[in-house]
């Protein structure tokens, strides 16, 4: 059961509250004091506290409970606290849920709304539990990856990227093809290089060949090399990306846009390590790891004659799918302020970061790092505004209002970012408090 800490020096109000709590299966236990609510917290601990805000006869200012409030938030600063008080009290109550209460409630309170209440802060504090556990986790995992590995500087934070890093590292070192899929801009060839640089052949050369940017008729002649007069304006002879590679990884990106007739020598080399130069009958030999990449539904392709399946399954070994970036929103401010780095030093207002993650981004990281250099340029100060990032005027102008609602992974990575303080939270998403707690509440957030 839940328990709740009351701390008020009336034992009828006390004991109202007490059984009341009861009656809707919380637990309660009672202190009288401020000093002895504060003595049972250190010795005990409790889901949310409930305080009045006069102890004493002689003042009815709700000085005592200000003090007490701020001791609690010292020392626990991450437990809940509801204030009750009466009129005369209630400015000072206002500003202590600005200084971070999680609500307050007139004497005498309304048994719905206050069991309604601490339900809601109870389950809040669960959720926060929760994500802040998971979020210790993927920073233990984290930790554990750049002890073994060598991640090439990659900067993530999303749990969906976290696993596909991670499976890039365990197969790194078996020399065996891998394709690495997904949308264009996704950080593929960052993925290709943690690959190269954790395997057997580390300290080999990594080759790149984007096949997507070369005429069909030159990509053999960059794959596999050309001897003088192969083809018109081949004056001399000249290596191909294979025997560049030879001892290393290549890298082909965009393998879908290979013609079917360098698709057929390729399988050749991937099956037997030889090849022959455009133009040449002479037999070359060499060992390189091969890793592709594609945008393309390449089963799409097979089925419509454009793409050899057995070139497929050959390349196919290990696949690695990397989602596009707004299907791991956790890595989209990591990324935005890893960028900004590489400028002079910038901060994001908490509503250029509420637009960031509103934004769909079809570029993907590309677009991102687009967005954020000229933002860089733009900022007025030392601080990015929502109008510096150049998103679409009708979601830039959604965020500046506060009429656009985060939805549940945008929260949740508030939460989770601010150790589960919603008021931080909040400011992050450029919401109030109390407007966060009704889109979590609607959301279903605190059942979760």
């Amino acid at each position: 059961m839940p328990t709740v800490l009351i701390i008020d020096d009336n034992a009828a109000v006390a004991i109202a509250l007490e059984v009341l709590f009861s009656l809707h299966d919380i637990d309660a236990v009672r202190a009288a004091s401020p000093e002895a609510g504060l003595a049972l917290l250190a010795r005990q601990p409790v889901d949310l506290v409930i305080q009045d805000m006069n102890f004493s006869a002689d003042t009815t200012s709700g000085e005592e409970g200000t003090a007490l409030f701020r001791a609690i938030r010292q020392r626990h600063p991450d437990l809940p606290v509801i204030l009750l008080t009466a009129w005369t009290h209630l400015d000072a109550a206002v500003d202590l849920v600005k200084a971070g209460a999680a609500d307050y409630l007139a004497k005498p309170w309304d048994d719905n709304r206050l069991i309604a209440t601490v339900n809601n802060l109870i389950e809040l504090g669960l959720t926060k539990r929760a994500l802040h556990q998971r979020l210790q986790t993927e920073l233990r995992q984290r930790r554990e990856l750049e002890r073994g590995y060598d991640l090439r500087g990659m900067v993530w934070q999303d749990p969906a990227t976290e696993r596909v890093v991670h499976l890039a590292c365990q197969v790194a070192r078996a020399d065996v093809p891998v394709l690495i899929s997904g949308p264009n801009g996704t950080g593929k060839e960052c993925i290709a290089n943690i690959i190269q640089a954790n395997s057997s052949v580390r300290d080999g050369p990594f080759v790149v060949l984007n096949c997507g940017a070369l005429p069909s008729e030159l990509i053999e002649a960059e794959l596999f090399g050309a001897e003088a007069g192969a083809y018109t304006g081949a004056s001399k002879a000249r290596e191909g990306k294979f025997e560049a590679a030879d001892g290393g990884t290549l890298f082909l990106d965009e393998i879908g846009n290979l013609p079917l007739a360098g698709q057929m020598k390729l399988l050749r080399v991937l099956e037997t390590g030889r090849f022959e130069r455009l133009g040449s009958n002479r037999e070359r030999q060499v060992k390189v790891r091969v890793v592709s990449a594609t945008n393309a539904d390449l089963q799409a392709m097979i089925k419509a004659g454009s793409f050899r399946e057995d070139l497929f399954y050959r390349l196919n070994v290990i696949e690695l799918r990397l989602p596009p970036l707004a299907g791991r929103p956790a890595d989209i401010l990591p990324l935005a302020r890893h960028f900004l780095g590489a400028q002079r030093p910038l901060q994001l207002h908490p509503s250029a970061q509420a637009a960031l993650l509103a934004h769909p981004w079809p570029g993907n990281v590309r677009e991102l790092k687009n967005v954020m250099a000229r933002a860089g340029l733009l900022a007025q100060g030392d601080t990015i505004k929502v109008g510096d990032l150049g998103l679409p005027a009708a979601a830039a102008a959604a965020i500046e209002d506060g009429t656009r609602e985060p939805d549940r992974d945008a929260i949740g990575l508030a939460l989770s970012r601010a150790g589960g303080v919603v008021a931080q939270a909040a400011a992050e998403l450029g919401l109030s408090r109390q407007a966060l707690y009704r889109r979590m509440e609607r959301l279903g957030i605190a059942r979760s």
